[in-house]
């Protein structure tokens, strides 16, 4: 009965927060937001806090994300999709792979790591996002920019280190793939719980059961984060009346994944590392994307000092008014074409502003 009275709450907190009270008394995101973004977000934040992930977790899928990608390159004119993707399923790794010209050698590779709270999520889901990322990749000069979206074991079917091992293994792929030196191309990112993974990665690059073993021959070239949950179990994180997180649940989601350890082990709630960030760094450092309103911003903002206090280079870009993984989001919602790539955007120019800007003829 509650949870029914909350879906009759949701268009009256609408309809009042837009249409009744000052402007100045919104919500930062209300604010800025148009009603669809606003009603969308709403919708997405009841969802989170009362609907069971198994079943948010079908939603996110292959079999439900990859219709709603072909459903929206049909309605935008295309019969198939204007960069080539495949799937990978080899050498215990799983994953999508998308360059635009499958017969030469990426010049740069992107390699992702979906969010979704360990337990539901799909790269078919980001699919739209990664081809739009990797076409602005193009315009902006990288030479056959390329993406492998890894796909990995979700709560509870497994929980950590599976995951770990799995993310783990999808760079050891890419790097034996292409080859000595390759992985000084290759670009570490993610979103949310995707760029836990990355981070967790990056701080223990070798066995759990060893001392980490940082060589620079085999460190990524950049990491571009969006949203890191840094944190996962911690006071750190904070609802607020514009994020559609919420914090109880994310905190179930973390123990359900790591037990105890996602309180205290540094490798899997990585924003309770101090000391290693330099030595774990990517060669060009960090770019981590967040909103100035979302759940994890407190936890981001103590990593990324920590991040700079170790003597790493990390770049933060905080959005004014934003919301969790907004520029996937975006992609989404966006009023018009410019206003759906901004985060995309962003993220290109995290990477031509790095040493891995492509070379001016």
């Amino acid at each position: 009965m509650a949870k029914l009275m909350i879906v009759f709450q949701l268009p009256v907190q609408l309809i009042r927060e837009r249409y009744v009270l000052p402007h100045e008394k919104r919500s930062p995101f209300c604010q800025n937001a148009t009603f669809f973004q606003d009603l969308v977000i709403r919708g997405v934040r009841y969802a989170f806090a009362y609907i069971p992930a198994k079943i948010g977790r079908v939603f996110f899928s292959k079999w439900v994300a990859y219709p709603f990608f072909r459903f929206r390159l049909l309605r935008h004119g295309y019969l198939r999709s204007p960069i080539f993707f495949q799937e990978v399923v080899r050498r215990g790794v799983r994953g999508l792979w998308i360059i635009p010209d499958e017969t030469k050698d990426p010049g740069v590779i992107i390699y992702y790591c979906h969010g979704g709270g360990f337990s539901m999520g799909s790269s078919f889901f980001y699919l739209e996002f990664l081809i739009a990322w990797i076409t602005r990749l193009k315009e902006a000069g990288f030479r056959n920019p390329a993406c492998f979206a890894l796909e990995y074991t979700l709560v509870p079917d497994e929980r950590w280190p599976k995951q770990f091992n799995e993310t783990r293994a999808g760079f050891d792929f890419l790097r034996e793939s292409f080859g000595e030196g390759s992985a000084a191309k290759i670009v570490v990112s993610g979103d949310s719980a995707g760029a836990t993974l990355m981070l967790s990665m990056l701080l223990q690059p070798g066995s759990l059961d060893q001392e980490p073993k940082f060589n620079e021959s085999e460190r990524p070239a950049l990491a571009v984060l969006l949203s890191p949950w840094t944190h996962l179990i911690s006071e750190l994180n904070q609802n607020t009346p514009s994020d559609y997180l919420d914090k109880d649940s994310l905190h179930l989601y973390a123990h359900q994944y790591g037990g105890d350890g996602a309180k205290s082990d540094q490798v899997i709630s990585p924003g309770l590392c101090i000391s290693r960030w330099k030595r774990a760094s990517p060669l060009h450092g960090y770019r981590i994307i967040y909103g100035a309103e979302e759940v994890f911003a407190r936890g981001i903002e103590e990593t990324v000092e920590n991040i700079r206090k170790d003597g790493a280079a990390a770049k933060a870009h905080r959005l004014e008014a934003g919301i969790h993984a907004w520029p996937v989001v975006n992609l989404f919602l966006g009023a018009n074409s410019d206003e759906r790539l901004t985060g995309l955007d962003l993220m290109v120019d995290c990477m031509v502003s790095s040493e891995m800007a492509p070379k001016k003829q």
